[in-house]
């Protein structure tokens, strides 16, 4: 069965669309946030789990993830780095820069020439600048991108992070989040990896 067949095979009822309204305002920080969920929901958490899966199989949910803060974790110098690298090597270099654990975030943007030539961006999280620069200079070394333009720019503001939110203005998929100081906020959406 194709993905188009697949996805139009796929029915969503009311304890799917309550799932994805509990799930991404965020998993409650407990041994087993799916058995809390299922309660919340008067099914059973081999449930939740199955129904997650089965909308993640089908493309309902695209994607599911953590948003994590950072800075709650002593990481206080993020930078985004950003690469003029050869188009026909993009996606090589790219693989090479992803590689590293220390980039959280890789993807691929046209440079708007003749101001920017960047078309490689990524992010470093570090607890200073002095090692987020010793990071940039590991990749340097190690994909060979001693003579790549490059430019290392770090933040000076946070934002507020969290995945994006499905519903029709006027449901609780707008409510805020639950009142926990810690939840971890899943990311429903899409994107496009290299």
């Amino acid at each position: 069965m194709d993905m188009r067949s697949k996805r139009s095979a796929t029915t969503v009822d009311h304890i799917d669309a309550a799932l994805v309204r509990d799930v991404q305002r965020g998993l409650p920080l407990v041994a087993r946030p799916y058995a809390v969920i299922a309660e919340a929901l008067e099914i059973s958490e081999p449930e939740v789990i199955a129904r997650l899966s089965r909308l993640m199989d089908t493309g309902t949910i695209k994607r599911f993830g953590v948003v994590v803060r950072h800075h709650e974790l002593g990481y206080r110098a993020n930078a985004m780095v950003v690469w003029a690298l050869p188009e026909q090597r993009v996606g090589e270099l790219g693989r090479c820069i992803g590689s590293f654990p220390f980039v959280t975030l890789s993807y691929r943007r046209p440079p708007r020439l003749p101001d920017w030539p960047y078309n490689l961006f990524t992010m470093i999280h570090g607890r200073d600048r002095a090692s987020v620069l010793e990071q940039v200079e590991q990749i340097k070394e190690r994909c060979g991108l001693h003579g790549i333009d490059s430019a290392v720019l770090f933040s000076g503001r946070r934002f507020k992070q969290r995945g994006a939110r499905y519903g029709n203005p006027g449901t609780d998929a707008h409510a805020p989040p639950r009142q926990q100081p810690h939840s971890l906020d899943p990311m429903l959406q899409g994107g496009r990896a290299l």
